[in-house]
């Protein structure tokens, strides 16, 4: 019997469920395509979006991950967050995609490299929920912006900006710089690169053409896919092959890139441009999921940042955390179908 199993069998959920954010992910692609849903049909297993289920289903399980029957892929600060709280998730796979991260400033600012942001007043969005994100966001994205000139977020000045009852994202931040309540923001992603150009703002410091990667880690860098332990202790055949249809719907997306440019306007909801403005040439071929290393110290560097920052209940273990067994098993499961297939 697995390691992972119970000795007493649990009957299987009749729902798997999914949640994933608005930027590209393996389980977007896969959604898209029907591959979940194919995968678990022939066991009367329904697989359905949280972004989809009523408010009194989804609650915030989206952040919290107290639904047993999810598979999460989505920013890191918020499964920090869960497991920090003592929720009981592992952490089944990383992914490192390039999502165009910058600092913004007024057109004709004069600014244009990380040291002219010493001093300056720099947007820190505060939001109304669980676990700010957003906020914690802008302070990882202008912490290494910073740090690109061997400074600090203690050598400016970091302006609360409190978010716009309705408003999109970033319009908060994006609204105090135009108006000149503060000086420089830190934005990423599709849409904003869209509202960005919307206000006429000026690109200060591009954060992905930094040769070190580690000046980019932040919520979407790397982003964590995790599972409930229950969930992985009971039917952990299920966790495989979960995973493998994600492995197989990254090997799809390697070589369609025209179709992944679709799937992606649909998932952040920006145009074609909008979209080529934020993810790198390639971005394509980068959706696959891996425990390597690397991506876990990436984590832990973003860890001890959050914890510091006052973001995280309690530490998180990044090692104790991982378990890299259903990847392993997804990927032996995914070889063993294509030798099938292949005769």
């Amino acid at each position: 019997m697995p390691s992972h199993a119970r000795s007493t069998v649990q009957a299987a959920p009749d729902t798997l469920w999914f949640t994933r954010c608005p930027v590209p992910t393996a389980t977007g692609i896969a959604a898209d395509q029907g591959r979940l849903a194919r995968e678990f049909a022939a066991d009367g297993i329904t697989v359905r979006s949280l972004q989809d289920a009523p408010p009194e289903v989804a609650a915030d399980h989206h952040y919290t991950h107290a639904l047993p029957g999810l598979f999460r892929e989505g920013g890191n600060v918020p499964a920090l967050w869960a497991r920090s709280r003592g929720e009981r998730t592992r952490l089944v796979g990383l992914t490192w995609i390039e999502e165009r991260q910058v600092v913004l400033v007024r057109a004709g600012s004069g600014v244009t490299e990380p040291g002219q942001l010493r001093g300056l007043r720099l947007a820190v969005p505060r939001h109304g929920i669980g676990i700010d994100f957003w906020r914690a966001m802008a302070l990882s994205g202008l912490h290494g912006a910073l740090a690109l000139a061997g400074l600090t977020l203690d050598d400016a000045r970091l302006v609360d900006v409190p978010a716009a009852p309705g408003g999109g994202q970033w319009a908060a931040e994006l609204a105090a710089l135009r108006d000149g309540t503060v000086d420089a923001v830190y934005v990423k992603g599709a849409l904003a690169v869209e509202a960005a150009r919307r206000i006429g703002a000026e690109v200060a410091v591009e954060l992905d053409t930094a040769p070190d990667r580690r000046t980019r880690v932040n919520n979407g860098t790397p982003r964590p896919v995790t599972v409930h332990q229950s969930l992985l202790e009971d039917h952990p055949d299920l966790v495989t092959r979960f995973l493998a249809v994600l492995l197989e719907a990254a090997d799809w997306a390697a070589e369609h890139p025209a179709e992944v440019v679709r799937i992606l306007q649909a998932e952040t909801g920006a145009g074609a441009e909008g979209v080529a403005g934020a993810y790198a040439p390639g971005s394509h071929r980068t959706l696959h999921l891996d425990l390597s290393e690397e991506r876990l110290g990436l984590l832990e560097q973003q860890e001890r940042f959050l914890h510091r920052q006052g973001f995280l209940d309690a530490a998180v273990d990044i090692r104790g955390w991982a378990d890299p067994e259903p990847l392993r098993a997804a990927r032996a499961l995914l070889d063993r179908r294509r030798g099938a297939a292949h005769g």
